[in-house]
């Protein structure tokens, strides 16, 4: 963690530290956004945008007032997209056809050298569509059905084995997201040794996704960012889980901050 998260220089602005775009949360699932988005701002994000259904406007802003927000059908979207260090596409956008439209209008944009993080729907659509995906700096996060859509392994199949076969097959890193997740990195495979039952509750991957987007925004994009922003999204939650039955997302996310100065200092 310490070899990732440092402390950062005395002359230092918000353009340094990544600017993060989420993209998702339909009207049902909003909050998916919310927590996505609310993860990327504690974990340092220097500049978070959400692109998201124009009803959750309010309640990005009364929850999350350090995020700009643009709602799906904005015609200066791609503008937005283009100048994005990273995207997260997929917390909550929903599989039906205006977040298919949406999915497509945002690959269409992307540009090489930007990384994208590819969670839930947009996970669930790619596979559905056999949609390409962009060139780009790709990270899946797919939990074990999900997996099962986009890989073909079954569920009952699936082991560290067979999930490192199918995920050779994939551009990018690919997390596996279950008891004991699984990254199939650039260079090699790892097991997150955090982690426990008290995150299994709804919203817990869209944490991931902003605190992915937040460190890969500010200490680039390899195996060890990834591995650090999976192992703290876990080490919160066993944190909150030592005097907590549930590890609810929105208790790790604010404890983000502190447990990132505290690494920083190791």
């Amino acid at each position: 963690m310490s070899q990732v998260v440092h402390p950062r220089k005395k002359k230092s602005y918000k353009g340094q530290f990544g600017r993060v775009t989420v993209i998702g949360g339909n009207a049902q699932y909003g909050g998916a956004a919310i927590m996505s988005a609310s993860a990327a701002v504690y974990a340092g994000a220097g500049l978070v945008s959400v692109v998201t259904d124009a009803v959750n406007r309010s309640a990005l802003h009364a929850r999350l007032p350090e995020a700009m927000i643009l709602p799906f059908d904005a015609g200066k979207l791609e503008a937005l997209l283009i100048a994005q260090d990273v995207l997260v596409i997929g917390p909550g956008l929903g599989d039906d056809n205006a977040a298919l439209h949406l999915l497509k209008r945002v690959f269409a944009t992307i540009r090489p050298d930007q990384t994208v993080i590819i969670d839930g729907s947009a996970i669930t659509l790619i596979a559905r569509e056999h949609l390409t995906v962009p060139e780009a700096r790709l990270i899946w996060t797919p939990h074990q059905m999900e997996w099962q859509r986009l890989s073909g392994v079954k569920l009952s199949d699936q082991n560290p084995q067979t999930n490192a076969q199918a995920a050779k097959k994939i551009s990018g890193v690919v997390i596996v997201k279950s008891e004991a997740t699984e990254i199939f990195g650039l260079q090699e495979a790892y097991l997150n040794p955090a982690g426990s039952p008290a995150m299994a509750t709804g919203g817990s991957g869209d944490t991931l996704t902003g605190i992915l987007a937040a460190f890969v925004g500010q200490f680039g994009y390899s195996d060890a960012t990834i591995c650090a922003a999976v192992y703290t999204h876990s080490a919160v939650a066993d944190e909150v889980a030592s005097t907590h039955y549930v590890a609810l997302p929105t208790q790790v996310i604010t404890q983000l901050p502190q447990y990132m100065a505290l690494m920083s200092q190791k």
